[in-house]
């Protein structure tokens, strides 16, 4: 070979050596000039939708706001494990590159891009990855051959120098917690906290080996190696992570051996909006800070308004994302910033007050509803119920639908809207089953009519003194019946009315002994007249009976009694100053509970009597805070004085007849439970509503059972009455409460005498205080 040639051939040599390195070179360094590289303050504060997290008084996530469910965990949160799986898995020399690990890139290039060996895995680092991760890729694809290569290598090469970037700015712990918390996991779950709550139900630090390595397994390809979707493919996925964890040296062979024969044991929750706790408060959450200020024309009720209005001026939280502004001026995200929501909820007590919910409607209420409904012709609507009503509530209910909205958009004629919902249509519907729903055929029409039998439910729990909300539950099933009818719903309240009436009494000199004659009570008003419908037995009706009796067996004849001596006027004015807001109509049929009211500030109006006369205002947020743990806003509650403590310990007093002796006798016979307990059972017309609202010296709670249409219900008080819809849901709850030592409720509590009470309150309400004759006893009238 002469001399030429070699040269030729050498010069050929560095040619083709050089010019793609100075390319690629070249092409870095217009990358890094021209390319939207990420910012070092864009890496410091990637657009990452940080869940806002909803915290129970004792820090425990209650609920999250999100569209991508991610809450933030430090490197100290992370269990040794995750991280070892991770290097050993993902990047096994993550603590000897800079950004870009050149052998692995080598490997990727000769076996995997020219050998065709796909087994020999990709060649990004975990800094790569995460660079990824923060910064999505945009879309390369390009009509024109061969653009979309470059374009991607366009793309990489951003990728490596955002790698490079994060490398020089933060410690390889800070990347990997940023790595942990960016990557998306399946299931709804973005970032580790949120995986191991879905699949494991646990922090990320209480992660064993083989629960990091399940999780770490699915980085890749997460619907594939889903353990919950895929169990068969995600174990062996998660040997494979445990073989390398131990081929990197973090396991011994034994170690490996052992752990790949356990199984794996998921506590599996896809933690959406329509899952985990308290989903009705998260919801009722929502609705209270975005409120806006009210206009007069968006309420049918001036009542309303009024309420609204106060709570505007007067409640920082109520309006808050309206009221408050970020520092640029932009307005807060619930489902992006990350905010960190401080609430008055026991987590205890609201995973109870659901428990009972359920098991009450499930386990035994909607039984012999579904039983009841068998004699009945119009199902789930009572028989005497006209046409005419029926096919009103279904055109309204078929309007309120999704398929409806839907097919109206679409451009659907009525007809055909009309039509399909006669057609028998593949669904999955509500269930008590242990699924919790049933896959079936049936038209939209029975749909309607099937959601309309099911039984709904409100419970909430506050604090007397404080009036923070304990418990919040809205309805039976978030996922399945989103109204709220705590806050969003208002109900006949029937005989849970007339402790305002009593209170009434008790404020204007009576006594809980104190005795009336028990007859029927006409009202005159005009040309017309008014007899209230006695509920008492024929044996009782003209016998002298105490105050105390006619609250305990809810005697409308009583009721009426004492709404002839004060009136409807004076009734409303008490009950205005307990905190009821809405509309009250001052008519004399108001003593028997012709008002409709929601459960919220029925609760809160009870709630004065164990407050010792003080209306509290409930509360159920104290703080928020934003994702860095800045307090951006902190909220307290207001207090009035509503009633003297003298009266309400005499309500105290007569409303613990009704417990003992009354329509709530059921909570001492059937849930044992002992100790002081007032309330008050509530049973409408036709037996639409049934209510319970008792209380203990610590805690007031209140519960509405009914169904969504008033036309639907039970046909007899037996079954229909407040005592077997309500009260027992009161009665699990609280025998859940007591039961757990750590809240500290106990049956000792009483209800303090103010000082220097000196009435005789040897009544107990029973029949024994019914005993008298009315000619025998002329100086027990009143006149």
């Amino acid at each position: 070979m002469t001399d030429s040639v070699k040269k030729r051939i050498i010069k050929w040599f560095w040619i083709l050596f050089t010019v793609p390195v100075v390319a690629v070179l070249i092409l870095i360094g217009l990358v890094w000039a021209f390319a939207d590289i990420p910012s070092f303050e864009e890496l410091e504060n990637p657009d990452s939708k940080l869940a806002t997290t909803v915290l129970a008084e004792d820090g425990e996530i209650l609920t999250t706001f999100h569209i991508e469910n991610r809450s933030y965990v430090s490197y100290s949160e992370l269990s040794p494990h995750l991280v070892h799986a991770a290097v050993a898995t993902e990047d096994v020399r993550f603590y000897n590159h800079s950004g870009i690990d050149f052998k692995s890139l080598g490997r990727v290039v000769f076996k995997t891009l020219l050998g065709g060996d796909s087994s020999q895995g990709g060649g990004s680092t975990i800094t790569q990855q995460l660079a990824k991760t923060l910064y999505p890729r945009e879309d390369v694809s390009s009509r024109i051959p061969g653009m979309s290569k470059v374009k991607m290598v366009w793309v990489k090469i951003k990728e490596w120098i955002t790698a490079v970037k994060l490398e020089r700015n933060y410690t390889k712990d800070e990347i990997m917690d940023m790595y942990m918390n960016a990557i998306f996991f399946g299931s709804n779950a973005y970032g580790i906290k949120s995986a191991s709550q879905t699949f494991f139900s646990k922090n990320p630090i209480d992660l064993t080996v083989e629960e990091s390595a399940t999780l770490v397994g699915m980085v890749n390809k997460p619907t594939r190696y889903n353990p919950a979707l895929n169990p068969d493919k995600s174990l062996i996925r998660r040997n494979f992570v445990i073989s390398q964890m131990e081929k990197a040296g973090y396991l011994t062979k034994a170690e490996k051996d052992s752990i790949q024969q356990i199984p794996i044991t998921l506590n599996y929750q896809i933690q959406d909006h329509n899952a985990g706790l308290a989903p009705y408060f998260r919801d009722m959450l929502r609705r209270t800070m975005n409120a806006k200020e009210p206009k007069r024309s968006s309420y049918a009720q001036y009542e309303d308004y009024v309420v609204d209005s106060l709570q505007w001026a007067d409640d920082a939280f109520y309006g808050w994302l309206n009221k408050n502004k970020k520092a640029d001026g932009s307005s807060y995200n619930l489902d992006k910033d990350g905010l960190r929501i401080y609430t008055t909820i026991n987590y205890k007590m609201q995973k109870y007050a659901e428990e009972a919910v359920a098991e009450h409607l499930g386990k035994d209420l909607q039984k012999s509803f579904w039983r009841d409904l068998r004699w009945k012709t119009n199902k789930p609507f009572s028989n005497d119920i006209p046409r005419e009503t029926i096919d009103q509530l279904m055109k309204q209910a078929r309007r309120w639908s999704d398929r409806y909205r839907i097919m109206k958009n679409n451009g659907a004629s009525d007809s055909d809207i009309r039509k399909s919902f006669s057609e028998p249509t593949q669904m999955r519907v509500f269930s008590w089953n242990k699924k919790g729903y049933i896959d079936t055929v049936m038209t939209p029409d029975d749909s309607i009519r099937y959601y309309k039998a099911h039984l709904r439910a409100a419970f909430m729990a506050i604090e007397p003194h404080t009036g923070h909300v304990k418990a919040y539950v809205g309805g039976p099933n978030y996922r399945y019946f989103k109204y709220d009818n705590v806050r969003q719903g208002k109900r006949q309240v029937g005989s849970t009315i007339k402790p305002f009436l009593y209170t009434l009494a008790m404020q204007e000199g009576m006594s809980p002994c104190d005795k009336v004659v028990n007859v029927p009570q006409t009202f005159i008003v005009g040309d017309d007249t008014w007899t209230p419908k006695s509920t008492d037995k024929d044996e009782w009706i003209g016998q002298t009976v105490t105050l105390k009796w006619g609250l305990t067996k809810s005697s409308n004849n009583i009721s009426a009694y004492l709404m002839k001596q004060f009136g409807p006027e004076a009734m409303v004015e008490m009950m205005r100053k307990m905190g009821v807001g809405s509309y009250l109509e001052p008519v004399n049929p108001l003593c028997v509970g012709a008002a409709d009211l929601n459960v919220y500030e029925m609760v809160a109006a009870y709630n004065t009597f164990p407050s010792r006369g003080v209306y509290v205002t409930p509360i159920f947020v104290t703080r928020i805070e934003d994702s860095m743990g800045n307090v951006l806003g902190e909220f307290n509650n207001h207090k009035r004085e509503a009633i003297s403590e003298y009266t309400a310990y005499l309500m105290a007093n007569l409303m613990q007849g009704v417990v003992n002796s009354g329509t709530g006798v059921r909570l001492r016979a059937k849930y044992g439970l002992t100790g002081e307990i007032a309330g008050k059972t509530g049973t409408t017309n036709d037996q639409s509503d049934g209510w319970f609202i008792g209380y203990t010296p610590s805690l007031t709670a209140g519960v509405w059972v009914g169904a969504e249409d008033r036309q639907v219900h039970f046909e007899s008080l037996s079954l229909g009455g407040g005592s077997n819809m309500a009260l027992p849901i009161w009665g699990i709850f609280m025998k859940k409460c007591r039961a757990d030592a750590s809240l500290g409720m106990s049956d000792s509590e009483r209800f303090v005498a103010p000082p220097g009470i000196s009435l005789n309150l040897d009544c107990d309400g029973s029949d024994a205080d019914a005993s008298v004759k009315a000619e025998e006893e002329d100086d027990y009238f009143f006149e």
